[in-house]
């Protein structure tokens, strides 16, 4: 059972990002991760929506659109197989239409797929506090249709602010 919305960053960090680095390997986690994603969640979702408005194509927190996000993630030589094992783990079809389906009511599915599309980046995640950076790094995984720029530093700027608050993952 998901959890209700609309989630407090801090939820969604303790509840569903930590929780999902858990299915991941050890070296996916971290605050620079945590950070870069609670802030990719609240740009895409504000924490708010598991399916996009208007239902549109996207599903999850992280918003991934089955030709794109779930595409990229199921297919990438960095990430499938480590896909393949959590939708196994979440007791889910290793399909893409499978995964996409799933990622609306699956956050941890849906956490594991955001940090899987970051994983495919040949670059190292941004330095904690490079809000440019780290907004570069969202636009070229995401590739959003309506990237909203004037939103992310305030984002980011909660995202830290949770992650700092939170403390080190345990």
């Amino acid at each position: 059972m998901p959890l209700p919305l609309p989630l407090t960053p801090a939820d969604a960090l303790t509840r569903v990002i930590r929780p999902a680095f858990e299915l991941l390997p050890s070296k996916m986690g971290g605050q620079r991760a945590e950070i870069l994603m609670l802030a990719i969640a609240l740009q895409e979702s504000e924490l708010a929506n598991r399916v996009q408005k208007g239902n549109g194509p996207a599903r999850g927190l992280w918003q991934f659109e089955l030709g794109g996000g779930v595409h990229g993630v199921m297919t990438h030589p960095a990430s499938r197989d480590l896909a393949r094992k959590v939708l196994a783990a979440r007791a889910c079809p290793a399909t893409e239409r499978g995964a996409w389906l799933a990622l609306a009511g699956d956050d941890l599915l849906a956490a594991c797929f955001a940090r899987l599309l970051l994983y495919t980046d040949a670059l190292p995640l941004p330095t904690i506090g490079d809000v440019d950076t780290a907004w570069k790094y969202y636009v070229r995984n995401w590739r959003p249709g309506k990237p909203r720029p004037i939103a992310w530093p305030g984002n980011y700027e909660l995202a830290m602010t949770a992650v700092s608050s939170a403390g080190e993952s345990a």
